[in-house]
């Protein structure tokens, strides 16, 4: 299980047109940590940092800790394995 965790911060909030299609885009950036391991399956020290990009309209996860959902991962055109990251709240033990 990979872990996520979310903080509390703002998103960052792009808006745009595209230089090649002209298209208006309207993005949200979310900073998230990813609680992730080396090559050989141990845990690094340290979460690493990444972004989430969310639609204009999407609301943002709040503050918590995270896993993948099974539908973050699918084959791409090419037919390799892809990831478009969906968050699962982690349940906290009761």
């Amino acid at each position: 299980m990979i872990r996520i965790t979310v903080p509390a911060l703002p998103p960052r909030r792009m808006k745009g047109v595209g230089k090649v299609s002209q298209k208006p885009y309207d993005l949200q950036v979310v900073t998230i940590y990813c609680h992730v391991s080396d090559t050989n399956g141990q845990p690094l020290p340290y979460p690493e940092k990444s972004e989430l990009m969310l639609d204009g309209d999407e609301a943002p996860p709040r503050p918590g800790d995270y896993t993948l959902s099974p539908a973050s991962l699918y084959v791409d055109r090419q037919g390799r394995l892809a990831v478009a990251p969906k968050l699962v709240p982690i349940q906290k033990p009761a």
